[in-house]
């Protein structure tokens, strides 16, 4: 599963572009649009966020290439951590050619996301996406919503101006 998140320019062009592209690499579903306060310490504009299921060839590692060429086609630019960027794409979860889920603790890539499971940008609209859904070693996606704080959901806004 990954997570595609916009706050530079065209936020939702960009969102709709990489979502395109990644029917070619076997996108099976994806979330509606929603806009969101953003993470960090950086002050900048709000995201557009958008969480994506796939099944395809890839490996982990293959899927962290993609998610950076679609950065890269998206002009991102990486200069301040949780900074403004025209798109960032997370790997959050992989799961083996046998249904089991990939864990890894690499520098380049911890699976599953170590912080998705507090980021209601990411848990919101996946739930929404997927009711069943589960992150490998944190539960039920219901579940990590529901401890979330409420202020912290609330401001996962459905973005209506998907057209």
């Amino acid at each position: 599963m990954l997570s595609l998140g916009a706050n530079l320019g065209d936020r939702a062009g960009t969102l709709r572009a990489a979502l395109g592209a990644l029917r070619a690499d076997g996108l099976v579903a994806r979330s509606s649009l929603y806009e969101t306060p953003p993470w960090g310490p950086v002050d900048q504009p709000a995201y557009l966020n958008a969480v994506a299921i796939l099944r395809g060839q890839r490996d982990a590692a293959g899927w962290l290439a993609r998610a950076r060429e679609l950065e890269r086609a998206a002009g991102r630019t990486r200069e301040v951590r949780w900074g403004a960027r025209t798109l960032d794409v997370d790997v959050v979860s992989v799961t083996g050619d046998d249904g089991t889920p990939v864990f890894s603790d690499d520098r380049e890539l911890t699976l599953p996301h170590p912080r998705a499971h507090e980021r209601a940008f990411v848990l919101v609209p996946w739930l929404a996406l997927d009711p069943n859904a589960e992150l490998p070693g944190r539960g039920r996606v219901a579940d990590l919503v529901a401890a979330l704080p409420p202020d912290e959901v609330a401001g996962v806004v459905r973005w209506e101006h998907l057209t």
